[in-house]
């Protein structure tokens, strides 16, 4: 969420910064309902006090004096009542109205209207082309590690059984990974995956974005898309010690996605499917801006390692504002090398979001007498199964039809080579 008073002090640079995403942006109406919601506020806040100063000379009055101020006193309580009944339903609005916005982006983000405007920062390891690749579901099911025919017909699109050695690399990956993360200082954590309305919005992902997740109507909640989800929920509400800041969390858990205007793109195989595994690292901040993008650069070169120790191809590339989501105000996509689909493709997302997330779950710190502040935010993947892999089957084939095993996950696969 914006802070509300910069969009009141500076609407003109606020309508700019939030239309370099390409979207109009109806600043004046959200102010004009600010404007009354804070004017029944003050005669609200008025008749109440007014009603309190009369209750206090009621009782030294006699007569019609008295009968006059108890008559007062009623009517500037039937005031406070009548601007509270006006004011809920318009807080109510004025608060989905913020809850719609969309962060600022940062300045440094590219100007772009979509994908094909993000700008390549760097580039590691060097991509493999052999003419005689397959992808990786010609090659998983030729070694009948994957079946999505079955699971289709039971499951539905974009599902997907592991089977054999296949589990062993997805679970070996997934804990490298996480043994990896919690070696940095990022505390291990496995949260719930089903989540109250509160958690997934204020974290961003409601009310904008529910075509995106699934909902639990019966049980009044909704599976979240990433462990960012719960992990920044945690603190919810709370005010935290400066001293205890940064917060370094990881997570893994079960996510999902409905993928939501996504028919016909990228449905081969398993790189995008509704439902995958993930560990992601978490940050929560103190309110710095120099401090929150040294904590950015350190996510993003905490995913680097992983795939170096992997030793897979990839780049790193800046989105544009076109690519950006709503709630990031500054992204870096890792994207890994495929030479199944002869491109790069998204594997890792590394975001700062400032104070978006925490003004909306009321999460702030303070040092001693100090004033509370709101933290800033920050996550990234670290690893994201069963797309990574996509990238290990492919980038790992042998010409003889055999995939080897990454070096570093040897010893938690148990084996070599898969198939």
């Amino acid at each position: 969420m914006l802070d509300l008073r910069l969009l009141r002090e500076q609407p003109d640079a606020m309508r700019a910064a939030l239309e370099r995403r390409g979207e109009p942006v109806d600043i004046e109406s959200i102010l004009k309902l600010d404007a009354e919601v804070r004017d029944l506020m003050t005669r609200r806040d008025e008749s109440r006090a007014e009603q309190k100063r009369i209750s206090k000379e009621v009782p030294r009055l006699e007569g019609p004096q008295r009968e006059e101020a108890v008559a007062r006193s009623k009517q500037k309580g039937a005031e406070v009542t009548e601007c509270e009944g006006k004011l809920k339903p318009l807080q109510a609005e004025l608060q989905e109205r913020l809850l719609e916005l969309p962060n600022v982006p940062d300045p440094e983000v590219p100007d772009g209207e979509s994908a094909e405007q993000n700008v390549e920062l760097r580039r590691w390891g060097e991509p493999r082309k052999e003419s005689w690749m397959k992808d990786h579901l010609a090659l998983a099911e030729s070694l009948d590690l994957i079946d999505v025919k079955h699971s289709a017909r039971f499951a539905g699109s974009r599902t997907y059984i592991l089977k054999g050695d296949l589990v062993l690399l997805e679970l070996a990956v997934l804990r490298y990974a996480l043994d990896f993360i919690a070696s940095r200082g990022y505390v291990p954590h496995s949260p719930p995956v089903m989540v109250r309305r509160e958690a997934m919005e204020g974290t961003g992902y409601l009310p904008v974005g529910a075509d995106q997740s699934y909902e639990l109507t019966r049980d009044d909640g909704w599976l979240v898309g990433t462990s960012e989800v719960p992990l920044t929920a945690i603190h919810a509400g709370e005010t935290l010690k400066e001293e205890d800041l940064p917060l370094r969390y990881a997570g893994i858990s079960a996510c999902w996605r409905r993928e939501a205007g996504t028919h016909g793109k990228d449905t081969h195989g398993v790189y995008r499917v509704h439902q995958f595994t993930k560990v992601e690292q978490v940050v929560i901040g103190r309110n710095d801006r120099d401090e929150t993008l040294k904590l950015h650069e350190e996510i993003v070169r905490n995913a680097e390692h992983v795939l170096q120790a992997l030793k897979l191809p990839y780049r790193v590339v800046s989105l544009s504002t076109g690519d950006l989501g709503r709630q990031p105000a500054y992204t870096y996509d890792i994207e890994t090398w495929m030479p199944g689909r002869g491109v790069y493709g998204e594997t890792h997302s590394a975001s700062r979001y400032y104070d978006f997330q925490t003004r909306r779950l009321n999460l702030r710190y303070k040092q001693g007498s100090q004033k509370p502040q709101f933290c800033h935010t920050l996550n990234n993947t670290v690893i994201a199964s069963p797309r990574i892999l996509v990238a290990l089957l492919e980038n790992y084939q042998r010409e003889d039809g055999t995939v080897a095993v990454p070096d570093v996950l040897v010893p938690l696969v148990g084996k070599e080579v898969l198939g």
